[in-house]
């Protein structure tokens, strides 16, 4: 378990792989962000995107699982009270492979319970393009 005190302003840590797939895509599109160039492939093919791409929220939501899974998952982390400066500067296209970047770049004492961080988070695909950056305000459990 890590706890807020193991955390020093300046960690990095780099983990997972995450292989997008044009169904996954549409399935999600279909559900939470329907426009057509998340959902049809010949309405994509005539967007600016020249093709199907992720929705940014879909691009959030793996990022979620990458983090959840190599490095909250077994952490002190208590939850987010938000996100700043969330951007998708590259488009996530059906075959790419992500991948997570953290730094932690301040934090301070809370309460008594925990104290918040504020992390970096830089998803990019397999060409290293960075497809979501965001700044996480974290709560993490104190030790004691």
């Amino acid at each position: 378990m890590e706890y807020y005190e193991d955390l020093t302003v300046g960690d990095t840590t780099s983990f997972g792989t995450y292989d997008v797939t044009r169904d996954e895509i549409v399935s999600f599109a279909e559900q939470y962000d329907p426009q057509p160039f998340h959902t049809d492939a010949d309405a994509a093919a005539a967007s600016m995107f020249g093709g199907l791409v992720a929705s940014g929220w879909h691009t959030a939501a793996m990022t979620m699982r990458l983090l959840v899974d190599n490095y909250l998952a077994d952490s002190g982390a208590m939850g987010a009270l938000g996100v700043d400066e969330l951007r998708w500067p590259t488009p996530v296209e059906p075959g790419d492979v992500l991948s997570v970047r953290t730094e932690i770049l301040d934090k301070d004492v809370w309460d008594d319970d925990r104290g918040r961080v504020a992390s970096e988070i830089t998803t990019t695909n397999d060409d290293g393009a960075v497809v979501l950056s965001m700044v996480a305000q974290v709560l993490w459990r104190r030790r004691g």
